[in-house]
């Protein structure tokens, strides 16, 4: 039998705001156990949450960025369990009247076996909610601390619909969700800190069955590559369990990525266990009509418009536009840079290689403080596309600066003695004397073998050390072997 996968995530985005959700306690990561934590976070008798209006406008940006229905009015509700990181007995969240509606995300989805794609995700909904605390096992034997420093971080979770087909697919949906919410600035997108994590719903169903398999949910996936481990698994064990006879329960999952597998934590909860009922503490959050249009007048250009306009505007293909816009600090970087050389390819190239292999291989650089910045590099451009150095020049050029050396491009020019022969008559006789030297090699190229003109480029260009230029070596030889 062919099988169909299902797939859902909710995505838990954490907000970078100064302060928390519901209180003026320190909304930063680390620190001392309990240290950001204050009376509303411990739920002290009598304190009061007060709504974060920060919180509220970042979460609307991501709505109007999506295409979805902002809300005038939405209403915080609680969600009842218990769990000894959650101090109060409930989660302020929103359940009926979420503040975001709808929306679509567009992926590029690329396989490993087959031509990669575009993908549209459509969500449900973004609803606005307060993280919950952090219990800490092992500290001492025997027993479990429980910080409640990430008590209250405001959080969005981005519900999508089960439309995604592959694990494939939803980490496409993912790094494109992340490099979104990371672009807009309202969060600071580090996984390792727990700023984005996803869980995974998963179910199969036969090919062309309409109504959906009993689904697991896999929680707190905080990577990408588990993310897709996670689906992979399930989705295996599923198919088998059903294959040989037994039933998929719906239940909460976690994944283990050291013995890569998923294992039972709960049997999974309906919206009816947690018995939502409206936040009696919290009024409605309301949003003016022309507060939300004046939100969206001010969002920069989105991943999506800068990707289309790439391909348009600057020619760029598919992947290239793609790679440039996968984050706002390489986009930045590249438009920055673009804007000053006529040839986009050529900037688009240096970004992707140049650029980034000396990011990978240097601890604790971003592109933002790079030490080659845009202007620099567009002037030594400049003196590729003039003929002064060649391309080998260039990069040399580009490693000093960013080893350290001032980036005077001219005067690093001189002192590497990288500066192109451009007297015409020294070049020719270069020409001359290699033609002379390789009169089997001429024969050869005029017997048809194409190899045997490289060949004599090679022998001119190692006769100039490099410094000739192989436009004008090419344009000599070629006029001079008719």
């Amino acid at each position: 039998m062919q099988w169909e996968v299902v797939i859902g995530l909710e995505t838990h985005v954490q907000l970078s705001t100064h302060t928390k959700i519901f209180s003026a306690a320190d909304n930063g990561f680390g620190g001392e156990p309990n240290s950001h934590a204050c009376a509303i976070d411990m739920a002290l008798p009598g304190a009061l949450p007060v709504l974060n209006r920060e919180a509220v406008i970042r979460a609307a940006q991501f709505g109007l960025a999506i295409g979805a229905k902002v809300a005038e009015r939405s209403v915080f509700d609680r969600k009842n369990y218990f769990y000894p990181d959650l101090p109060k007995g409930y989660q302020i969240s929103q359940f009926e009247l979420p503040i975001v509606l709808g929306g679509k995300i567009s992926c590029l989805v690329t396989p490993k076996k087959k031509d990669p794609y575009v993908k549209v995700v459509d969500l449900t909904r973004a609803h606005l909610e307060e993280d919950a605390g952090k219990s800490n096992h092992g500290i001492r034997p025997g027993q479990t601390g429980v910080d409640l420093n990430r008590a209250g971080t405001p959080l969005i979770e981005i519900v999508t619909e089960p439309v995604m087909r592959s694990s494939d697919e939803a980490v496409a949906y993912a790094r494109a969700l992340h490099a979104l919410v990371v672009w807009l600035g309202i969060t600071e997108g580090n996984m390792q800190n727990g700023n984005f994590r996803c869980d995974a719903n998963v179910s199969v169903r036969p090919k062309g069955e309409e109504k959906l398999g009993t689904r697991c949910e896999i929680k707190n996936l905080n990577s990408f590559r588990f993310l897709q481990a996670a689906i992979d698994y399930e989705v295996e064990r599923q198919i088998e369990l059903i294959e040989d006879g037994g039933t998929v329960v719906q239940q909460t999952r976690l994944y283990d990525p050291d013995k890569n597998e998923t294992r039972p934590m709960r049997s999974k909860e309906d919206s009816m266990d947690y018995r939502y009922f409206p936040d009696p503490d919290l009024l409605p959050c309301v949003l003016s009509a022309e507060e939300i249009a004046g939100l969206k007048a001010n969002l920069p250009e989105l991943p999506q418009q800068m990707f289309e306009r790439l391909q348009k505007e600057d020619g760029l293909s598919e992947y290239d536009a793609g790679i440039l816009t996968s984050s706002r600090g390489v986009a930045q970087y590249y438009d920055s840079l673009a804007h000053q050389v006529k040839d986009k390819k050529a900037a688009a190239n240096w970004v992707m290689g140049e650029v980034s292999a000396a990011l990978n291989q240097t601890e604790g650089l971003t592109i933002e403080n790079a030490p080659v910045s845009p202007d620099t590099l567009a002037a030594i451009m400049g003196r590729v596309s003039d003929g002064t150095i060649n391309l080998k020049g260039a990069k040399k050029v580009f490693t000093a600066i960013w080893e350290g050396e001032q980036p005077d491009v001219d005067a690093l020019i001189s002192k590497l003695g990288l500066k192109q022969i451009s007297d015409t008559g020294a070049i020719e006789a270069m020409v001359d004397e290699v033609l002379a030297k390789n009169a089997a090699m001429v024969e050869q190229y005029r017997s048809g073998k194409e190899k045997a003109f490289n060949a004599l480029v090679g022998q001119v260009m190692k006769a100039a050390r490099g410094k000739a230029s192989p436009a004008l070596v090419n344009e000599l030889l070629h006029k001079k072997l008719g």
